[in-house]
C-alpha cells in the first residue's frame, strides 16, 4: 500500500438544517439538561452521521468523526456543545442560572493556591472589553444549548443510552463507507470539573470524581471499536480564567492534578486508540493572553495517549511549531497538528497546507503526523466554508504525501 499522510478533523462539524430543527423540537426534561429521545429523531441522526462520514471521505479525510452530531446543539450551534453535552450524561448536577459558572463570589486566586475565578472575566475579555461587548465584532458565535450546572450531589454516569447511540451511529457510517477507523470526542475530567462544586470537599476531589465518571464513556467508545478523542481545552484555556495571572510554576502544579486525574481515568485503556486534544478555546477573540505552548507542551505529553492534537494553523499559535525543534516526541506516539484554522473564513490554499504538513514531518517524521484542523469547525464557520476547508485539507495532504513519499 502506498504511504500517505493521514487526515482527520478535530470534532465538531456544521449540523444540517434538518437535524438542528429536529433537535430544537426535542423536549428538555425537568432537570434542565436531558433531551428526550424519539425513534424519529434517532433515525434522522443516524442518517445524518452516515451522510457526514461519506462526505468526509469525499473530502479526503481518512479518519473521520461523527461531527459531534449526537451532542447538544441549537439553531446557532451551541458554542459549548463539546462541554455542555456532558451535563446531560452526568448525574449529581443541578441547574445554575448564574452567568459566572465557576464561582458566585469574586474570589481571587492566590500564589500557591491557584483556582479558577471566572468564566466571563477573562483577561483577554478585560483587555478588549468593547470588542467583546459589540455584537458586530464577530467574537461571539452560537448560544448555549443547555443551562450550566452546579455539582450538588455525588457524580454518576447516566449517559449510557446516549453514548451507545453515538457509537452505533458512527460504526454504521464507517462500515457503510468501508472505513476502518473513526473517532468520537469526550470531555476530559479537568474540563468537566470547571463547573461550580457545591458537594465535594475539595476542588481536587471534584476533578477526580469527574475522572471516575467519564471513564465509563471512554471505555464505551473504545469498546465500540472507535478512537477516543479526549477534549481538554482546560489545560491551556484555564490560564486566562484565573485572576490575577498566576506564575507559570503555580499554573503547572494546578494543571498537573488534572493530567493525573485523566491518566487515572484512562488507565488500562489502549493508548494507541486514544488521542488528546489541546486548544486555547475556539471563540473568535483576540487571544492575546493565551499561554505559550512551550509552557505546557511537556505536560501535554504526560497524558498517556497515543496521539496529540493541537492548534498550529491559528495565527496566534502558528509560530509555535518551533517548539518541536527541542521537544522530543515519545516513541510510538503521533501528533495531529492543525493545518487548517477554524478562526478565519479564508480557505487555506492546499500548497500552504502541504507546507505546514512538511514542516511537522521534518521535525517528528512523516509517519508520526496526521494532518488535522485546529478545532471543530461547527459553529465557527459556515458549512460551505467548512466543506471547502476540509477539501483543501485533503488536497494539501495529497500534495505533501507525493512530495514526501513520492
Amino acid at each position: 500500500m502506498t504511504k500517505r499522510i493521514e487526515t482527520t478533523q478535530a470534532g465538531s462539524l456544521p449540523r444540517t438544517p434538518e437535524l438542528i430543527a429536529a433537535n430544537d423540537a426535542r423536549r428538555i426534561a425537568d432537570d434542565g439538561f436531558t433531551l428526550e429521545r424519539t425513534p424519529e429523531f434517532d433515525a434522522l441522526l443516524t442518517g445524518a452521521v452516515v451522510d457526514l462520514v461519506a462526505r468526509q471521505q469525499d473530502y479526503g479525510i481518512t479518519v473521520p468523526g461523527d461531527g459531534e452530531f449526537g451532542k447538544a446543539m441549537t439553531s446557532a450551534v451551541d458554542y459549548g456543545a463539546w462541554w455542555s453535552y456532558s451535563f446531560q450524561r452526568v448525574g449529581g448536577l443541578s441547574v445554575n442560572e448564574n452567568e459566572n459558572v465557576f464561582t458566585q463570589k469574586p474570589i481571587l486566586s492566590e500564589p500557591g493556591h491557584v483556582r479558577l475565578t471566572s468564566f466571563t472575566d477573562r483577561r483577554d475579555r478585560q483587555a478588549f472589553a468593547e470588542a467583546y461587548a459589540s455584537p458586530d465584532s464577530g467574537i461571539a458565535t452560537g448560544s448555549r444549548a443547555t443551562a450550566f450546572p452546579n455539582t450538588t450531589g455525588e457524580l454518576t454516569y447516566i449517559g449510557q443510552e446516549a453514548i451507545a447511540s453515538d457509537v452505533a451511529n458512527l460504526r454504521t457510517a464507517l462500515d457503510a463507507a468501508g472505513i476502518e477507523n473513526g473517532f468520537i470526542t469526550s470531555i476530559a475530567p479537568g474540563s468537566g470539573a470547571r463547573i461550580q462544586n457545591d458537594f465535594y470537599k475539595t476542588e481536587e476531589e471534584h476533578v477526580w470524581a469527574w475522572a471516575e465518571v467519564m471513564r465509563e464513556e471512554y471505555r464505551a467508545i473504545i469498546d465500540g471499536g472507535l478512537i477516543l478523542q479526549i477534549d481538554d481545552p482546560s489545560i491551556a484555556e484555564n490560564w486566562d480564567q484565573i485572576n490575577p495571572e498566576p506564575s507559570v510554576e503555580d499554573y503547572l502544579a494546578f494543571t498537573r492534578i488534572r493530567v493525573e486525574a485523566l491518566n487515572h481515568a484512562i488507565r488500562d485503556l489502549p493508548a494507541d486508540r486514544i488521542r488528546y486534544h489541546l486548544c486555547w478555546g475556539s471563540w473568535h477573540g483576540p487571544h492575546t493572553t493565551d499561554l505559550e505552548f512551550a509552557h505546557i507542551a511537556n505536560l501535554m505529553l504526560e497524558v498517556n495517549a497515543g496521539a496529540y492534537t493541537f492548534e498550529a494553523a491559528n495565527v496566534r499559535h502558528e509560530h509555535e511549531w518551533k517548539v518541536w525543534r527541542d521537544l522530543e516526541l515519545p516513541a510510538g506516539k503521533k501528533i495531529l497538528p492543525g493545518v487548517v484554522s477554524h478562526a478565519t473564513n479564508v480557505v487555506e490554499h492546499p500548497e500552504l497546507i502541504a507546507d505546514r504538513i512538511e514542516t511537522f514531518a521534518s521535525l517528528v517524521g512523516p509517519d508520526n503526523v496526521i494532518a488535522s484542523t485546529d478545532c471543530g469547525l461547527g459553529g465557527r464557520v459556515h458549512h460551505q466554508i467548512a466543506e471547502a476547508k476540509l477539501r483543501a485539507l485533503g488536497e494539501g495532504a495529497r500534495i505533501a504525501s507525493k512530495r514526501i513519499y513520492g
